[in-house]
């Protein structure tokens, strides 16, 4: 089996290095040639997930032909926001037998489509799409911490071949059949994590934090119902599993966001300080938002995030008004 993982960030190179577990030959490919050419030097990803060592048989490339010709499973592991633009650029390269896996959590911003529907819009219906999604902190699995992650797809049969790729010991693979539900929630969760972050940076205490993610919860159900998720997927794995360490890790990459902003700093100053991480909550707030218009249904946690992320609301009476949701 060859697995290809385009993205060359933690998770892509976590997973990466869970293939080469179970995989003949994995490739990772980067956008940029020299960080390419740095992991393959020093069998380390130092600027994404530094102290992770690469098994050998990883190689890393920024040529698509490369990575994906031959690959039996494609795995979309970059930005949302740049999902489709990278699909476009190696379909002509994947192969009639390969499975697409998509783990970028997000919605995009023009279509309001999950990651796997951009997917299909771009690969077309031929090619089967899984998504994988659950609390998957790329820092605890490198380190081989005991993690697990939900499956799902409209064609069941690609499942287990995707879950022989990726489970392991300490890595628990468990199918699922509700891939909107399970894309929903892992899009939502940052959007709580941004506002739990805020939370802990003005010193509001676990009491208004535990609100903040039941609001996450409840906007996870609301949207991903009106999309045709099952109800029970957002109290599993992917839905509050994902929403509890998204929102309360420390490792939190959105998380750190709403922190920052708590210190008074903009969203440009915060990205700089991430050296190249990207925090989804921030571009996916606003594909909610407008989402959620269309389909005339009230979000406060995601309308004061982006009250506060595109409007400047003042932080403090943005978390008031999200309180006071709960009179």
């Amino acid at each position: 089996m060859k697995v290809s993982i385009i993205g060359a960030g933690s998770f892509g190179t976590t997973l990466a290095m869970l293939a080469a577990e179970n995989s003949e030959q994995v490739s990772l490919w980067a956008r940029n040639k020299e960080l390419a050419e740095a992991i393959n030097s020093c069998r380390e990803n130092e600027k994404y997930l530094p102290g992770a060592k690469l098994p050998k048989k990883v190689l890393c490339t920024n040529s698509l032909r490369e990575s994906v010709g031959g690959a039996d499973i494609v795995v979309n592991a970059v930005p949302s926001q740049f999902t489709r633009k990278n699909a476009e650029n190696y379909k002509k390269f994947i192969s009639k037998s390969a499975i697409a896996v998509n783990v970028a959590k997000g919605i995009e911003i023009d279509t309001g489509k999950t990651m796997s529907q951009v997917l299909r819009d771009v690969l077309g219906k031929n090619v089967p799409i899984v998504a994988l999604s659950g609390p998957n902190i790329a820092e605890e699995i490198s380190k081989r911490k005991p993690t697990a992650t939900v499956i799902a797809s409209d064609n069941p049969a690609s499942l287990q071949n995707v879950k022989d790729a990726f489970h392991t010991e300490y890595f628990k693979v468990l199918p699922h059949d509700d891939a909107i539900g399970i894309e929903v929630c892992g899009a939502i969760k940052n959007i709580a994590a941004i506002a739990t972050g805020v939370c802990d940076g003005l010193g509001y205490g676990d009491n208004a934090k535990a609100s903040i993610i039941t609001l996450g919860l409840m906007e996870m159900s609301l949207v991903g119902q009106h999309l045709g998720a099952k109800r029970g997927t957002f109290y599993g794995i992917a839905g509050v599993g994902d929403l509890v360490a998204t929102c309360t890790s420390k490792l939190s990459r959105n998380r750190f966001v709403g922190e920052n902003l708590a210190k008074g700093k903009n969203i440009a100053q915060i990205q700089q300080e991430m050296h190249g991480m990207v925090a989804e909550g921030v571009m996916t707030t606003k594909a909610v938002y407008n989402l959620s218009k269309k389909m005339n249904i009230s979000l406060p946690l995601t309308s004061e995030a982006y009250h506060v992320l595109y409007e400047n609301k003042n932080l403090k009476d943005a978390i008031s008004d999200l309180l006071n949701t709960f009179d």
